[in-house]
């Protein structure tokens, strides 16, 4: 896709503050008192995941994982929107951003993201990695993104479900996008491309945050949306890799990002001071409120739950320049537990970890998908089913495998509810949860006691610094011990009935999980 081809006018690689100025010209944007850009995404919020395919093509057919996630789609399909997509750009003033997808050489993507708004570009722009001096001489796009909301699908004749379609062709190398402003859209689907390339190298992709610490030592925290991995890799005394999307290669943990996309629902100077600072110029907003002096309402959810900003990483303090760290020494999954009887923090067995990392279990949390109003139990296979092209097996041999050659500690945390379920108990407290992730990089849950749950089959620390002792055992915030268990029982049949999509796996997994 040359670029003289792409519009009547091409606006390529321009700097963040031409893009502004198109966005508040053109479509609508305002300026925050800080200087972020503040844009609403209208009808779609969220990612829309009924409105992702695949193009089933000859070389992918036998390997991508098929199924309610992985949707197949016909290539003429394809082929009619890719034609309407770009002759619908032909008549319009286009964005052009070439730049990279994996701080690590090795395994760096070209990417080219061609898009109707300038705002758009901007995200593009914040969140993928910007060329430097020189790289774009002689520039290949190994893959290509055309995002056009404006160019919407029409379902009886174009084979959509609706409006709005994303479809990723690998053979061709494109992605593209119609119908929805969500910038989150543009930004997942190359992560689903990562997803589908590494495996292949001997690379892990991973649905995760990491950063370091001083001397060295690499942590991951792997999550679904809202479960808490930008808040809880934005930590003062280490410095952020990245809050999203990581590869794990033989030499150590690469971010595939230059930038980071968190969620703002409640957001505040005093809880995530970092994040609150990263919101400046260059920064995109998603569906905030504004007052008349431009002043967010982070506590609104007039628009969505799901309300966003988009920055790049170097406005974060301590973020690593190079975005590459070392093999990590701690892995975290988070969950956010909706029922409140997963323990707030557990350590996990090799066999523990993988089945954890097949199950995915979270609550969605509301926004972050269209019809998401509360939270929703839900089984997202490797904490990112929606992104996983291939078979959730390929990803938890990965990490077994990596687990046993860098003699990795693995956590489960719980950063949802406590004392009760949804409606009834209240949400983790954030500072608990802050020094039960950092008692366990610091390794200060290597030698304390634990206790074994009986239903979840997971061991509990019996004490963490800065945690009071009764919250680290879920039943012992329940006011009602009966009620206690009869939630943690039907939580453990469903973890069981979950479990039995997966074929060929070894018993030792199996056997790793939930008792019932």
């Amino acid at each position: 896709m040359r670029l003289e081809n792409l519009g009547a006018k091409v606006h390529h690689n321009l700097n963040a503050g031409k893009l502004v100025e198109y966005a508040l010209k053109r479509e609508g944007a305002e300026l925050t008192d800080t200087g972020a850009l503040s844009i609403n995404t209208g009808k779609y919020t969220g990612r829309s995941p009924s409105d992702r395919f695949i193009v089933d093509s000859p070389s992918v057919h036998d390997k991508i994982n098929w199924g309610k996630v992985n949707v197949p789609i016909k290539e003429e399909v394809f082929d009619k929107l890719y034609h309407k997509i770009t002759s619908y750009l032909k008549e319009k003033e286009v964005y052009v951003f070439d730049g990279f997808v994996g701080a690590d050489q090795n395994y760096r993507m070209p990417i080219r993201v061609v898009n109707e708004f300038a705002y758009q570009n901007l995200f593009a722009q914040q969140l993928f990695i910007k060329p430097q001096v020189g790289e774009l001489d002689n520039f290949q796009p190994e893959f290509t993104v055309v995002a056009a909301p404006g160019c919407i699908a029409n379902p009886e004749i174009d084979g959509t479900n609706s409006e709005a379609y994303i479809i990723i062709h690998f053979e061709k190398k494109v992605v593209i996008i119609g119908g929805t402003k969500y910038c989150g859209e543009i930004k997942k689907s190359l992560f689903s491309v990562m997803n589908y390339i590494l495996p292949f190298k001997g690379v892990m992709p991973m649905h995760c945050s990491a950063n370091v610490g001083q001397n060295g030592d690499t942590a991951l925290f792997f999550g679904l949306s809202g479960t808490g991995k930008t808040t809880l890799s934005a930590d003062k005394d280490r410095m952020l890799i990245g809050d999203d999307e990581h590869g794990w290669s033989d030499h150590g943990v690469f971010n595939f990002e230059g930038g980071c996309y968190a969620k703002c629902i409640k957001l505040s100077a005093e809880s995530e001071p970092q994040i609150w600072k990263a919101i400046k110029f260059g920064t995109v907003l998603e569906n905030i409120v504004l007052d008349d002096a431009g002043i967010p309402d982070y506590d609104s959810d007039q628009f969505t739950e799901n309300t966003r900003a988009g920055y790049p990483v170097s406005y974060i303090d301590n973020a690593l320049e190079s975005g590459i760290g070392g093999n990590p020494s701690t892995i975290v999954f988070l969950t956010a537990d909706a029922t409140g009887v997963l323990p707030p923090i557990a350590k996990l067995t090799k066999e523990q970890a993988m089945y954890h990392f097949m199950a995915g279990y979270t609550s969605k949390l509301a926004g972050t998908e269209r019809g998401i109003v509360e939270p929703t139990a839900t089984f997202s296979t490797c904490f990112g089913a929606p992104f996983m092209p291939l078979s959730p097996q390929t990803y938890a041999e990965l990490l077994g495998n990596k687990i046993d050659m860098h003699d990795v500690n693995v956590y489960l945390v719980n950063t949802g509810w406590s004392g009760g379920g949804y409606g009834v108990g209240n949400r983790m407290k954030l500072r608990y949860t802050r020094a039960m992730v950092n008692s366990a990089i610091e390794g200060k849950l290597n030698h304390v006691p634990y206790e074994l749950d009986p239903i979840f089959n997971l061991n509990i620390p019996m004490e963490c610094p800065e945690v009071p002792s009764e919250v680290l055992n879920p039943k012992n915030v329940w006011k009602d011990i009966a009620e206690y268990n009869k939630a943690a029982q039907k939580l453990a049949r469903d973890f069981v009935e979950n479990f039995k999509k997966f074929s060929n796996v070894a018993e030792e997994i199996i056997l790793a999980g939930p008792r019932i």
